[in-house]
Formats: structure tokens, C-alpha cells, sequence
């Protein structure tokens, strides 16, 4: 993370609302209305805001294009409890579309209530990341879709075999691998599963009105709310915040000062020295929904996890009053959920053959 500021800065001005009251035209004037109590207005330079960029419709891959089938299909992988060892868990079970992409603990339960490590992020906008995983040890979602089915703390499956021993026992699961994937020899495949799980995953966008007042909409934000992005913006929170998904690239935790933790981030997958506290930056989108907050879901209230976020990177301690305007900001983040996009679909029944719930 950058300590640099802004080299043009924003300006603030005090604007004086109220004007005269007037009377009808057949009498007497009345006396001019006492003069409103001063607003603070934000004049934002528009040419600083390119640091940011509004969400798209959905995040491309020219290397997974997405069809209504791959989509239909990672749909229901997503809500799939029988990819888990003891066919009590799903992709949604840690990361609940109906609660912004998370399940608001520290950590979250995986296969015999074991806790992870990290705390588990929300999908949302996630196709906008550089990286995925705090560490960055996935390049993309559809890598990091097969990675918590395999995990012994998470879902548990034994091996990639055994999960494609389960689809092929499925017969729906069969005939919409088919579709997703035609032309295809054998398309009931472990990769397949992370591109169609990838492809809908590539369409959890939540565009808020922040995405409008990028777009040129002066009024989408509140004048209180655009207050709070010039403070944002005076603090230098947009060098690692920014981008669509205002987050998701690589930065040093504690670049100030040290954030105390035994997880050391990417260096724990890499033992390279110059990743140790490196991890990814979480996306502000919906933030305010996302609690706890950082890698270690240590903090519940966003006020605090600004208040150390300028302290650890920026060596900064904010007043509670800027907080609260950032904060206000923040709120604006909060995007539509696409309820009929993120429906739970009717799964395809079992086959003779499918494999039991095994608790052990």
C-alpha cells in the first residue's frame, strides 16, 4: 500500500442554502425567510474518481465464456450439500448470497464443525479481484471454487474422483454437464465443475448507487455521503481500494504498523520473505453487511476496522468524526441483491449408486 496522497487535492466549500419568501402577486411581500443553517457541500474533482470504476453487467473471462447452461449448472453446484463429505454442506453455507456472500462469523464451521483459519469472504464482485483466497493462491474463481470441496476442514470430499464419482451418479447432474459442456467425450470433470461454478459466480455483481454518481449522476449520492468519499480519498484509502470491486489486489498488512497475527498471509503458501503479511485486499462492496472484518474476522464494527486500517497502514489516527463520514460513504456501497438470480434451484435427485453421507 502506497503512503503517497493525492497530488490534487479535493476541495470543500460551505454552501448557504435558503432564499426569499415571496408572495402572490395581488399583495404585500412578506418578509424574506431567515437563512438556512450552512450545508457542507463536497466539490469533488471527477478526474480523481478514475481510480475507481463502476461494476460491469458481469466479470468476462475470455477463458470460461458464459452460457445460460454453465451458468444454470454452477448454480446448483453452488447449493450442492452432497459435493461435501457428509452432505451437509455447500459453497452457500459459508459464503450465503442472501446475507451478502457471507455467514457473518469469525470463522465458519466445515466438515465436523471444524473452524478455519481465515475468515470466509464474500463472492460478491468477486470476479473483480486480481487474486482469490486471502493469500492469492488461486488465480481466479474458478480455481478457488475447487479448492474448499477438497479441504479436510471445510467440505471434506476425499479426493477430485470422488466428486466425480458423485455427479456421475446424479443423473441430472449428468445430462446438465452435457449441456453446459457440448461435444465433450466426458464432461462430468472435476475442472468443469470449477468452470460452471466460475461462470455463475462471474455474475454476483451488485452495482450500488455509487456506481451511478460514477457514471455521472451528481444526485446518487447525498451530499453527507460525498463528504465522506473526500475524506475516504484524503486518507489515501484508494490505493488499495479501488478498481470495480474497490479491493482485491495484493498489499502488506501493518505497512506502518505490524498487525500482530500468526497467519502471515501469502508467505504461509509461498515461504517467500518478501510475501510474508501480504494478503489480498478485501472488497469494500456491500461492506457495510460483511462483518467481521480482515482475514482474521477479528473486528465486528466498521468504524473500528477503519480507524486500524489508518493506523497500521498509514500511521494515521482518524477522529471519530472523520470515521463516521467515511463510514457514511461506506454505506453507500451497499448494492441490490439479484434475488432471482441467486434463487436456490431444484436439485437433481440422487441415483442408486450415489454415495451416503459419511460423518467420519
Amino acid at each position: 500500500m502506497k503512503l503517497k496522497t493525492l497530488v490534487r487535492p479535493l476541495v470543500l466549500v460551505a454552501a448557504t442554502a435558503g432564499a426569499a419568501a415571496f408572495a402572490q402577486a395581488a399583495k404585500p411581500a412578506a418578509p424574506a425567510a431567515p437563512a438556512s443553517p450552512a450545508v457542507q457541500k463536497a466539490v469533488i474533482d471527477r478526474a480523481l474518481l478514475t481510480v475507481f470504476k463502476a461494476l460491469p453487467a458481469r466479470f468476462e473471462d475470455a477463458k470460461n465464456p458464459i452460457t445460460a447452461e454453465k451458468v444454470e449448472l454452477g448454480r446448483m453446484l453452488y447449493f450442492e450439500n452432497r459435493l461435501s463429505k457428509n452432505h451437509d454442506l455447500s459453497c452457500n453455507s459459508c459464503h450465503d448470497l442472501n446475507k451478502y456472500g457471507v455467514d457473518g462469523k469469525p470463522f465458519s464451521p466445515g466438515h465436523k464443525k471444524q473452524l478455519g483459519g481465515r475468515n470466509s469472504p464474500t463472492v460478491y464482485n468477486a470476479g473483480g479481484h486480481v487474486l482469490q483466497f486471502w493469500d492469492g493462491r488461486a488465480p481466479n474463481l474458478e480455481e478457488q471454487a475447487k479448492g474448499p470441496i477438497l479441504n479436510p476442514v471445510e467440505m471434506a470430499m476425499p479426493s477430485e474422483a470422488r466428486v466425480v464419482e458423485t455427479l456421475k451418479s446424479i443423473p441430472g447432474y449428468v445430462t446438465a454437464f452435457q449441456k453446459a459442456f457440448p461435444g465433450e467425450a466426458d464432461p462430468v470433470t472435476y475442472n468443469n465443475l470449477g468452470l460452471a461454478i466460475g461462470a455463475f459466480e462471474r455474475q454476483l455483481v451488485t452495482p450500488s448507487r455509487f456506481d451511478k454518481y460514477l457514471t455521472g449522476d451528481e444526485n446518487a449520492l447525498t451530499e453527507a455521503e460525498k463528504v465522506g468519499l473526500k475524506k475516504f480519498m484524503d486518507q489515501g484509502c484508494q490505493t488499495c481500494h479501488s478498481g470495480p470491486a474497490m479491493g482485491g489486489s495484493l498489499q502488506k498488512l501493518g505497512l506502518v504498523l505490524p498487525y500482530q497475527s500468526k497467519d502471515q498471509g501469502r508467505f504461509d503458501h509461498t515461504k517467500q520473505e518478501s510475501d510474508r503479511m501480504m494478503f489480498r485486499v478485501p472488497t469494500l462492496r456491500n461492506v457495510a453487511k460483511t462483518a467481521p472484518y480482515f482475514h482474521d474476522g477479528s473486528v465486528k464494527d466498521l468504524q473500528t476496522a477503519v480507524k486500524l486500517m489508518a493506523q497500521h497502514q498509514f500511521g494515521k489516527q482518524i477522529s471519530d468524526e472523520d470515521t463516521k463520514h467515511i463510514v457514511t460513504f461506506l454505506d453507500a456501497l451497499t448494492g441490490e441483491l439479484p434475488k432471482s438470480y441467486i434463487a436456490k434451484p431444484k436439485l437433481p435427485a440422487s441415483g442408486p449408486k450415489t454415495p451416503k453421507p459419511d460423518p467420519t
